[in-house]
């Protein structure tokens, strides 16, 4: 059913524009979604967990193993969100996975799993047989459980005569450990077409990676010709299934093959655990909880929603609470790394307030500065609040997905500001700097993606005045690909740096950023590449900054002095 006017109208007067989109899609009958659209919308708003093997089901399984004729596991593995026990592991069952079955018979197929110590897998400690399931389009999710905190281990999967290549893991420390340092890369942002995914073939060789933080767009819904785009393929064109926005569960579930089947984004997935979060372009762009781009009707474009949703799920190293119940799916959630950190992965799609003034860069209007405006949602408000007052880590840090920092793009008042970040939802900032505050955890590390270049930027009390106090530092990465080459000093560098006096470091290259922690500091190195739009790029280092303990506020590493921190190689971390 369509909702109608008057049922919307009722709800005008007593509540927000969000309470009543939640409200529209409260009224939406579920089973009005599965006799109107396809049969891939209904296995979109499917609930319930994969079926797992049985004694009624192996033998089938086994011979629909046995049955694959090619190698199934073309889409490498991966592995994400660990805790001192256990992990959970990928991957995906696809012969031919540029196809919408991705060469698999619809039905399950039994796929054995192993970890180990060690990489030839002479010292197994966990193994067992699990089901890729056609209704999750031969996805496998395990959570591998019995393990040693603060570990590095190896994983593989085999079906038939198959076997996957060989992924390495590491847990969490122990709730009680203090670690003497931990690393983490922040990812972002990493369109196919508009280049080589170079930057992950690096980070795919650095070493000592405790977790590798995506802060979102892993896919973009747009359109990709036959020559991939910036990659211009010539001798083996793309096949046409890819020239269309996704929209459908098979656009999507077709789109993620794409992208999981370039060799440098497998290699960095084999090499290191993820912990991801999405962005917009995973769906829509810039949209805002139940509101498209272009405004859709409610009802379509939650169809959509839940489409791109389970296809997510389907395609990340994600644990059973994160399994989508139809255009819902629970990505917030926090991470414990011993005493050492806490790390909070936000949300900032899915239960945000529509954009103010139309969107794009505007000026401040009673629209955005209205203070009912939400970005989180009341409950992850709550949530982030709550365990941000029960921390007893020395770090926050706070996965996300757009810029915290005030942003001005013009030196003379009054400036336009980015209204789909935070700038345009600044009663929404307030509340979290306030919180913070208020929950007296200190040491504040931001982690952002979004805007496709490298920011260092102190998180001031008062964004107006540059004397404020410094509440803690937002690191924000650059993209993998998004924007093509990019340039160390974009054409509004002089710009931005004058108008935003925050802003430490501006570099409009591509690559990630690695973020090092220990008990006396955090260090920042914002890693590049100078093109994307032909491969084998070298990568290096344009800057390096450090925040110190109980003392926010970024200072260029080679101020801080040769007491910088640096992770152990790996070799030296068992």
């Amino acid at each position: 059913m369509t909702v109608s006017s008057d049922a919307l109208g009722s709800m005008t007067q007593t509540s927000s524009p969000t309470d009543r989109l939640r409200a529209a899609a409260r009224l939406l009958d579920r089973r009005r979604f599965l006799t109107v659209t396809s049969a891939a919308a209904a296995i979109a708003f499917a609930t319930g967990l994969p079926r797992q093997a049985s004694a009624a089901t192996r033998p089938r399984a086994r011979a629909a193993a046995e049955a694959i004729s090619s190698d199934p596991f073309t889409l490498g593995v991966a592995s994400g969100d660990p805790l001192p026990d256990s992990v959970a592991l990928w991957t995906r069952l696809a012969p031919s996975p540029y196809e919408p079955d991705s060469g698999m018979a619809p039905e399950p197929v039994a796929v054995t799993w192993e970890i180990a110590e060690d990489a030839g897998f002479e010292r197994v400690v966990g193994a067992g047989e699990t089901l890729a399931d056609p209704e999750f389009h031969h996805s496998v999710h395990v959570e591998a459980t019995g393990l040693s905190p603060s570990r590095t281990y190896y994983y593989r999967f085999t079906t038939g005569g198959w076997t996957s290549p060989t992924g390495r893991t590491r847990t969490a420390p122990a709730p009680d450990e203090m670690p003497q340092s931990l690393r983490f890369a922040v990812v972002s942002c990493q369109r196919y077409d508009q280049g080589y995914y170079t930057a992950y073939r690096h980070l795919a060789a650095e070493e000592g990676i405790d977790a590798v933080i995506h802060a979102g767009d892993y896919l973009y819904e747009y359109a990709v010709n036959s020559a991939g785009g910036a990659r211009g393929y010539t001798d083996t064109p793309l096949p046409d299934v890819f020239n269309r926005e996704t929209v459908t569960l098979e656009d999507y579930r077709l789109r993620y093959a794409l992208y999981h089947s370039d060799p440098d984004l497998a290699a960095a997935h084999a090499a290191h655990p993820f912990i991801v979060t999405w962005d917009d372009h995973e769906v829509d762009n810039n949209y805002a909880a139940g509101i498209s781009q272009d405004n859709d009707p409610v009802e379509e474009f939650l169809v959509r929603r839940a489409a791109a949703y389970r296809a997510y799920y389907e395609n990340m190293p994600l644990r059973a609470p994160q399994l989508p119940d139809g255009p819902d799916l629970t990505l917030y959630r926090r991470f414990q790394f011993g005493r050492l950190a806490q790390l909070d992965i936000l949300d900032t799609r899915q239960y945000r307030d529509d954009q103010a003034n139309g969107d794009g860069w505007q000026l401040p209007s009673q629209e955005s500065e209205d203070p009912g405006r939400t970005l989180l949602g009341a409950t992850q408000e709550r949530w982030l609040a709550d365990g941000w007052s029960r921390s007893q880590a020395l770090w926050h840090l706070l996965g996300q997905q757009v810029v915290v920092s005030r942003r001005h793009n013009q030196v003379a008042a009054p400036s336009p500001v980015s209204m789909d970040a935070w700038d345009g939802y600044p009663a929404a900032r307030q509340r979290l700097f306030d919180q913070f505050t208020a929950s007296g955890a200190g040491n504040l590390v931001v982690l952002t993606g979004d805007v496709h270049v490298h920011y260092a930027f102190d998180l001031k009390e008062d964004f107006d005045d540059p004397e404020s106090r410094t509440l803690g530092v937002e690191l924000v990465t650059t993209s993998i690909t998004s924007g093509g080459d990019g340039a160390e000093r974009p054409d509004n560098w002089d710009v931005l740096m004058a108008a935003n006096p925050h802003l430490r470091f501006y570099d409009g290259r591509r690559g990630y950023l690695l973020v090092t922690l220990d008990e006396q500091r955090v260090r920042a190195d914002y890693r590049v590449v100078p093109e994307v739009t032909t491969p084998g790029a070298d990568v290096l280092t344009a800057a390096s900054f450090v925040s110190l303990a109980g003392d926010p506020g970024l200072i260029s590493a080679d101020a801080a002095g040769a007491g910088a921190n640096t992770a152990p190689p790996a070799a030296a971390r068992s």
